[in-house]
């Protein structure tokens, strides 16, 4: 019974880190999960964990108890909301690659949140989702939540940093995020921007031409085979995208750990 009442506390934080990372993190909270799946997951991960720790000072149910749930829903909600930040990269290059082609008009729903989002963004949010489950990044991003329980213990309150540093960090990891989209989408809107000065050209050389009704089709087609012979370099950048995730998680944790 003693150990019961020892043990319960630590499973109940990890249990409350990785479940509320399930809320945020890609591929774990697409709503097509069932939740019953999730808080399973949540609780058969959160047994494996605590035996990976030394609960060598026990946990009182008290009302301090309930700033250390607080706390971990804190970190998980941070930890998901940095991997889906990164990866939510991938829309933000469609947003940009469709503005160009002509289908900012039109956007379809997003299961995963619900929301309206581009065309060209969903088509490569999606094949990024796959690529990340082909080479396991689901996994990983597991294993950096199971590793801030090492950096950052269930047991500790403190933060090592304050509000300054953590909106520091997010603020870089806006830029890198734009930066990387605009890498993703450069060849492709590039490419478009030069058929758009030719079309401008021909407009004013033989203006007899419709351009409306020539220029969009073009585009369009311009723009998908674009997308194909950039596929490469696209999963390319993807898998240096992915690294970031993994960083960008263990940079977090050590910001707030002070590891």
């Amino acid at each position: 019974m003693n150990l019961i009442l020892e043990t319960f506390p630590y499973v109940l934080l990890i249990f409350v880190r990785f479940t509320s990372f399930f809320i945020m993190a890609p591929i774990f909270s697409i709503k097509g999960v069932p939740n019953q799946f999730k808080i399973g997951l949540g609780v058969f991960i959160a047994f494996i964990a605590f035996t990976s720790i030394s609960a060598e000072v026990p946990i009182s149910l008290d009302s301090f108890y309930i700033l250390l749930i607080i706390k971990e829903l804190a970190i998980g909600l941070s930890l998901g909301f940095t991997a889906a930040l990164v990866l939510y990269t991938i829309q933000i290059a469609g947003a940009f690659i469709d503005f160009q082609m002509g289908f900012s008009i039109a956007s379809v729903m997003d299961p995963q949140t619900g929301s309206q989002v581009p065309i060209i963004g969903h088509f490569k949010y999606m094949l990024a989702t796959l690529f990340l489950l082909t080479v396991n990044g689901h996994h990983l991003m597991l294993d950096g939540v199971m590793r801030s329980i090492h950096v950052f213990p269930v047991e500790s309150i403190a933060f090592a940093v304050g509000i300054e540093d953590v909106a520091q960090f997010i603020t870089h990891l806006f830029i890198e995020m734009f930066l990387i989209a605009l890498q993703i989408a450069l060849p492709i809107v590039g490419a478009l921007f030069l058929i758009d000065i030719a079309l401008g050209i021909l407009a004013k050389t033989v203006p007899q031409l419709n351009i409306f009704a020539v220029g969009l089709p073009l585009k369009i087609f311009v723009g998908f085979i674009l997308l194909l012979v950039s596929m490469p370099i696209f999963f390319y950048l993807l898998h240096i995208l992915f690294e970031n995730i993994i960083v960008s998680m263990a940079e977090l944790i050590s910001l707030l750990g002070g590891a």
